[in-house]
Parts: C-alpha cells; structure tokens; sequence
C-alpha cells in the first residue's frame, strides 16, 4: 500500500504551489499570499461554505467551489480571480446588503464591519438588487449583549463558536431561505435561554453589527476573534 503524498503540488492564478494533505484550497491560498475574500469563515471554527464569497473556479468543474470547505487534489488547476469571479461576488454582496436593512451611517458597527469592508475592497459602489427592506425584530433583553435580527448575514458564526469553543449550543439556525433567522435555544429570547453563559464569544466573531455588546461608547462595534485558534488548540492538546 503507497503512503499518501505529505505534499500536494497543485497551480493556483497560474502560480504553482504546494499544499499539506487535507488543506482546503482557502487555506493554502492564504499560505501563498493569495487573497479570496470570506465572511463565513474564521480560524479556529469548522467551514460550512454559507456566506458563498469564497467561490473560485476549479478546471474540470462544471460550477464554481466554495475555497473554504474544497480540498486541494494534485494536479489541481485553482483561479482565484476572473471577471467570472469578480462578478459573482460583486452579486453576492449586493444580495446580502439588500436581503436584510444595512444602513452603514447609523450601525454600531460602522468602520469596523467585516461587510463593508469588503464592499469597498471589492469596489462595490452601489446595489442594483431591490432592497427588500424586512421587518424584522431586535432582541435587547440579555442583561449585556443585543442581537439585531437587521444586519444578520446568517454566517452562523455565533452559532459555531457557541458550539464548538464554549460547549453551551445556545445557538441554532431556524427557517428556510429568506425566512431564516438565528435563534437562541428553542426560539427564546436571548435574555431568557438557560443555556447561555454570557460569554460573549458569539459577540466577538459576529462579522457585522448583529450582535453588540450594549453600554459601549466610541467605537462599540470593534471586536476581536483572534483568540478563537488559541483555545481550540489548548482544548485539543492532552
């Protein structure tokens, strides 16, 4: 029986490159300075492919691949970056700012949204979509944290880091398509769950202004998910 290969020589954007077994393309791109842009995925959580801005094109592929959660195969030919691309995540961005009420001027999270960063790395100047303009709710009654059901991107984030750093699965996803919505425990407000250990760890990796942190001023949407590899790792050692 052969070994399997400790390295997988692949091209990607033209460059060759070299991944360690089980690598997903996101990962190994980043090793070699190559930029996918990502809203559902953060070090230190698994990659379920939610958020859709991380598609590339794959040769051989008849539809574009999530970066975040294709793993790299040898001989593999990956293009980052093509009009093709450029314009799906152009459509993607826009679909996420018209879904939900994204009003950047009056967000806790203005200037320190992980979703206008990349609209204006990605140079969108404007939506085309309709604006769907949803009546959705803000849940305030957590003695410390506020969930804003408006400016959700449903990248389930709070929902993994929940799960799988703090154990306590206060969180869920709730409804199908454009009535999706996060929840806490069976549909609870927040303020009420049992399961909740007001950590705050779902405020931290919330890449919008969803979830804050309430009685905050001056820069109140700034927030930290570095710490996120840290303990997955201290959690996995023996």
């Amino acid at each position: 029986m052969s070994a399997t290969p400790a390295v997988k020589t692949f091209v990607i954007d033209g460059v060759d490159a070299s991944a360690r077994p089980e690598q997903t393309i996101l990962a190994a791109a980043r090793e070699h300075n190559i930029f996918i842009p990502t809203l559902c995925h953060l070090d230190g959580l698994s990659d379920v492919g939610a958020c859709r801005l991380c598609l590339v094109e794959v040769k051989g592929a008849r539809r574009l691949l999530p970066a975040c959660t294709t793993r790299v195969e040898e001989g593999m030919e990956v293009t980052c970056n093509s009009p093709r691309i450029a314009a799906y995540r152009q459509m993607t961005l826009q679909l996420l700012f018209a879904e939900r009420n994204h009003v950047c001027s009056v967000c806790v999270a203005n200037r320190h949204c992980e979703l206008q960063a990349l609209a204006t790395s990605l140079g969108m100047t404007h939506v085309e979509i309709p604006y769907r303009f949803p009546s959705l709710t803000v849940d305030a009654s957590h003695e410390r944290f506020t969930l804003d059901h408006n400016r959700c991107i449903l990248c389930t984030r709070c929902i993994r880091v929940c799960s799988e750093i703090e154990g306590a699965h206060t969180w869920d996803l709730m409804g199908r398509g454009i009535q999706s919505r996060v929840i806490t425990d069976l549909d609870q407000p927040w303020g009420e769950s049992d399961t909740c250990t007001s950590c705050g760890k779902c405020v931290q990796v919330c890449p919008t202004g969803a979830l804050f942190q309430k009685n905050r001023t001056g820069g109140q949407g700034c927030k930290d998910p570095s710490f996120l590899p840290y303990l997955r790792t201290m959690r996995e050692e023996p």
